[in-house]
């Protein structure tokens, strides 16, 4: 690492990992959002003896940041130098990039979360799509390592990119705050619920038209995101509860009947994984991602399919439970955050001042 100057204040003793930790303040943080605080949180928790880790975002002048370092650089000057390829160093020895927002040399490993520029495009803007396919190749090519949710991530990413960079697979895990979950009023007393930004590819639109057939009220946890999806549907009851903290996401999912997870793709699918683990059954789409984290623990139906996932979601509220309930929550079992930091440790090992 270069040092501008020697002295007490500048040289550090110890090496450092740097998290990028931007998706914390974005204005739709989503799935990612929840991935960089949990990961931040387990690098620190496991750090090699000696290792510090710093979690780092863009400069905002009246944003208050607890426990991160502001650089320099606003959010768009610093989107615009990397994607532009300027070697701006964010500082440490080592950096963790927990979405594609990552420098384009040096020490740097990157979480690619799913191909969906390549296999969904018409599920994000132009723009979106342009911005992460150029910088998920340049990571493919340059990065020390990459880090993905599921081996069905691992395998289609080759498929549209030249990797030559280690690939390590590391699922995801069950936030500790979700065991102390705040109890949310006005809830029905049976409802099946969907969490995740409102947005064509979580499949929203196919839910709200399998709802139509369904006799209960469905509760909507999540921001609404890009495509303009309309929550609002004809013969539905549907409740929007916008975005929740963890403890009164926990108090939700914990009274619902059954989670919808309806996504047309996803990387790896945490709501998913934190049902299971509330011991909420759960019905899910066909998508590769979803049925490896699932791994037979879930009611699985075809993508796009609204009477399949109707009559799913009907049996699963007409039924005993007890056999999903119990499955899910084994499955749930062998994830955890630790071994998610753990991947990226390994991909830094050696790293030294």
């Amino acid at each position: 690492m270069e040092l501008t100057s020697v002295t007490a204040s500048t040289i550090r003793l110890v090496p450092e990992l740097v998290v990028i930790a931007e998706q914390l303040l974005a204005p739709v943080p989503g799935g990612t959002g929840r991935y960089t605080a949990e990961l931040l949180r387990a690098l620190a928790e496991t750090a090699p003896p000696g290792w510090e880790v710093t979690g780092v975002v863009a400069r905002r002048p009246k944003v208050q940041v607890e426990g991160l370092r502001m650089l320099p650089l606003p959010p768009r000057a610093l989107v615009a130098a990397w994607q532009l390829g300027v070697p701006y160093w964010p500082g440490g020895d080592a950096v963790h990039a927990p979405t594609p927002l990552a420098p384009p040399r040096g020490s740097v490993s990157v979480t690619v979360h799913d191909t969906v520029p390549w296999t969904y495009p018409e599920t994000l803007t132009r723009r979106g799509v342009s911005w992460h396919r150029q910088m998920i190749r340049r990571a493919a090519g340059r990065a020390r390592g990459l880090v993905v949710p599921t081996r069905a991530v691992a395998d289609d990413l080759r498929r549209w990119v030249p990797v030559t960079v280690p690939v390590h697979v590391a699922g995801h895990g069950v936030a500790e705050v979700l065991s102390s979950p705040e109890e949310v009023p006005d809830l029905p007393g049976r409802f099946v619920l969907a969490v995740g930004t409102i947005e064509p590819r979580k499949g929203i639109d196919v839910l709200l038209d399998a709802m139509t057939e369904v006799d209960v009220p469905l509760v909507l946890v999540g921001q609404p995101g890009w495509g303009g999806v309309d929550p609002r549907r004809d013969g539905v009851d549907v409740r929007v509860l916008g975005r929740l903290s963890d403890a009164r996401l926990a108090g939700v999912l914990r009274r619902a009947s059954v989670l919808a997870v309806p996504s047309l793709a996803e990387g790896f699918g945490l709501p998913l994984l934190e049902a299971m683990a509330a011991g909420v059954p759960v019905v899910h789409s066909d998508a590769p991602a979803l049925v490896e984290v699932a791994g037979g623990a879930g009611m699985c139906v075809p993508r796009g399919d609204a009477k399949a996932l109707a009559a799913a979601l009907r049996e699963v509220l007409s039924s005993p439970v007890s056999a999903l309930v119990t499955a899910g929550r084994a499955r749930a079992a062998e994830f955890s955050w630790r071994r998610a930091a753990e991947a990226v440790w390994t991909i830094h090992a050696g790293t030294r001042l």
